[in-house]
């Protein structure tokens, strides 16, 4: 199983960027898709979940800005992010997890928002 994120980039404080992950090598439409932070010095957080059903969660910071979707045709899960926020700056990550709970990373996208 592969994942590829792309999307980043560096913006200004209240745009928005839209981040992709494709996933090649297995049953895409069963899996659990989520968005990982990490920033520098920080650990990595949970930005947003999207079940293999739809269901859809998110961190409080990402509430109401960010949405999480998924295109099961296309084997992509995308999060769309809106006013962003210096505090948004981060390397962004997708993970994907199977129906035995075994985990799969992408390689990271960077997210970098100036005031």
């Amino acid at each position: 199983v592969q994942l590829q994120a792309s999307g980043g980039g560096s913006v200004q404080a209240g745009d928005s960027l839209r981040l992709s992950c494709v996933v090649s090598g297995s049953s895409f439409s069963s899996f659990d898709m989520s968005w990982y932070r990490q920033a520098p010095g920080k650990q990595r957080e949970l930005v947003a979940i999207i079940a293999s059903g739809g269901y859809t969660q998110y961190a409080n910071s990402a509430q109401g800005r960010f949405t999480i979707s998924r295109d099961d045709d296309k084997n992509t899960v995308y999060l769309q992010m809106n006013s962003l926020k210096p505090e948004d700056t981060a390397v962004y990550y997708c993970k994907g997890r199977d129906w035995y709970q075994n985990d799969y990373w992408g390689q990271g996208t960077q997210v970098t928002v100036s005031s």
